[in-house]
C-alpha cells in the first residue's frame, strides 16, 4: 500500500499516539479547563458544580484505567484502544447538544473513560509494535503529546473567542477538530497481527517485587502528587480569569501549560539519570508544589506565567517517572505496578476538584484549594524523601537510574 506521507513505519506508529493523545487528553478531556470560565458566564454552572463535573471525568478516568490494566489480550487492548477514540470524539459532541448538568456528567464521565486509551492502551500498543519490530521501546515522543493536547486546547478556544462563539458553538468546533485527529490517530496504529510469544526471554531480566514499605510508601505519595496535579489542570484557567488584571490571561497560561509539558518526559529522564529515579521524582514534586500555590501568593503576570511553567513542567514527569519505575520492576508486566498506582492517584483525582470547587464557592476564591494542593505534593515529596532512605528497592531502583549514564 502507498505511503502517502514521508515518514517512517516507527514515526508514523509514534504520532498515532500523539494524535490519539491530542484528541483524547487534549480534546475530550482538557478542552473542559480552558472552556469552563465561558461556560460558567454563559450558563448557569457554579463552583460547586464545575467541580463536580471534573471529578466525574477523573473518575471515568480511573475506570477505564482500572479496564485497561485487567485486559491481558493485546488484540482486546487493539479493540478497546479504537473505541476510546470514537468515545472521545461522541462525548465532545455531546458537550454542545444541551446546558444540562446531567448530559454534562454523563459526557464527562465518558471523555475521562476515553483518555485511558491514550495514557495507557496506546502505550502499550506502540511499546507492543516497537519491540516487536525490533525498535527501541522509547515514548518520550508519545507522552509528549500530553502537553501538546493542552496546548491545542488552549489555542482553539482563544481563536474561537477571536470569532465570538459561544460556548456551545466552541463544543461544536472541538467534535470537528476531535473527527479529524481520530484519522491518523486510528489509522496510523497498526493492528497486532498476534500476541509476541517469548517477549520476555532470556534477554529481558526477571521481576523483582517492590517491598511492602516501597508500596505504602509510593501509593500514599502518588496519591498525593494525584491530588496536587488535578487542582491546576482543572481550575487554572478560571483562577487566572478572576484575577481583574489578568483577565484575558486565562488561556494563554493554559497553553504555556501545555508547551512546558511536551518536553517534560524527556528532561526528567535525563534528570533521573544524575540523582536517580525517587530523586528526580522529588525535586518534580517540590518544585509542583511552587507552581501550585504561586497564584495564592500573587495576582502578578509574571508570577503566574511562573506558576504555569513549574507546573506544566513537572506534572507529565511525575507520571512518567512512575511509569519507568513500574517497567523497572515488572519488565514483563508493568501494569501490575500501575495498576495500584493509578488506584491511588485517580481517587485523589476525584476527591480534589469536588472539594476544591465546594470551597471555591464558599470562599468566592481558589486559594484555600490551592494550599491544601500545595500541601498535599509537599507531603508526597517528604514521604518520598523518606522511602528513599529506609527501603532497599528504592535504593536499587536509583542506582539503576543512574547507571544508564553510560552509553548502550
Amino acid at each position: 500500500m502507498a505511503n502517502p506521507f514521508p515518514l517512517s513505519p516507527r514515526y508514523r506508529v509514534l504520532l498515532a499516539g500523539v494524535f490519539s493523545q491530542i484528541l483524547c487528553i487534549g480534546v475530550a478531556r482538557f478542552a473542559y479547563t480552558p472552556l469552563l470560565p465561558l461556560m460558567q458566564q454563559q450558563t448557569w454552572l457554579s463552583d460547586a458544580q464545575g467541580g463536580w463535573l471534573a471529578a466525574l471525568n477523573y473518575a471515568g478516568y480511573m475506570l477505564g484505567a482500572l479496564t485497561a490494566a485487567s485486559i491481558h489480550s493485546i488484540r482486546l487492548k487493539d479493540t478497546l484502544y479504537r473505541l476510546t477514540l470514537l468515545l472521545a470524539v461522541l462525548s465532545t459532541a455531546g458537550m454542545a447538544l444541551a446546558d444540562s448538568f446531567w448530559l454534562w456528567a454523563a459526557m464527562r464521565f465518558v471523555a475521562g473513560f476515553s483518555s485511558s486509551g491514550a495514557m495507557l492502551l496506546a502505550s502499550g500498543l506502540i511499546l507492543h509494535w516497537l519491540i516487536s519490530h525490533g525498535q527501541r521501546g522509547e515514548l518520550g515522543i508519545h507522552f509528549a503529546g500530553v502537553g501538546l493536547g493542552m496546548l491545542v486546547a488552549a489555542l482553539a478556544v482563544e481563536l474561537m473567542l477571536g470569532l465570538a462563539l459561544d460556548w456551545q458553538a466552541q463544543w461544536w468546533g472541538f467534535t470537528a477538530l476531535a473527527a479529524a485527529l481520530l484519522v491518523p490517530a486510528w489509522r496510523w496504529l497498526p493492528r497486532p497481527a498476534r500476541p509476541v510469544e517469548g517477549a520476555g526471554g532470556s534477554g529481558q531480566r526477571a521481576a523483582k517485587p517492590p517491598t511492602r514499605t516501597f508500596m505504602r510508601l509510593m501509593l500514599a505519595a502518588y496519591f498525593c502528587a494525584g491530588y496536587g496535579y488535578v487542582i491546576s489542570a482543572t481550575f487554572i484557567v478560571a483562577i487566572v480569569e478572576r484575577e481583574p488584571l489578568l483577565a484575558g490571561a486565562g488561556n494563554w497560561t493554559f497553553a504555556l501549560v501545555g508547551l512546558a509539558a511536551a518536553p517534560a518526559v524527556m528532561l526528567w529522564d535525563l534528570i533521573a539519570r544524575r540523582i536517580g529515579y525517587l530523586g528526580a521524582l522529588i525535586a518534580a514534586m517540590a518544585l509542583q508544589v511552587v507552581g501550585i500555590v504561586l497564584p495564592a501568593l500573587t495576582s502578578s503576570l509574571a508570577g503566574v506565567l511562573l506558576s504555569a511553567v513549574l507546573y506544566g513542567g513537572t506534572f507529565l514527569g511525575c507520571v512518567s517517572l512512575v511509569l519507568t519505575m513500574a517497567g523497572r520492576l515488572y519488565p514483563q508486566s508493568p501494569a501490575r505496578l500501575m495498576g495500584r498506582m493509578t488506584l491511588g492517584y485517580g481517587v485523589a483525582q476525584i476527591v480534589a476538584p469536588a472539594l476544591t470547587g465546594m470551597l471555591a464557592e464558599a470562599s468566592g476564591h481558589y486559594n484555600t484549594g490551592l494550599w491544601l494542593a500545595g500541601g498535599f505534593v509537599a507531603l508526597g515529596a517528604l514521604l518520598l524523601i523518606w522511602l528513599r532512605l529506609v527501603d532497599r528497592t528504592a535504593q536499587r531502583l536509583d542506582a539503576e537510574a543512574k547507571a544508564t549514564i553510560t552509553p548502550s
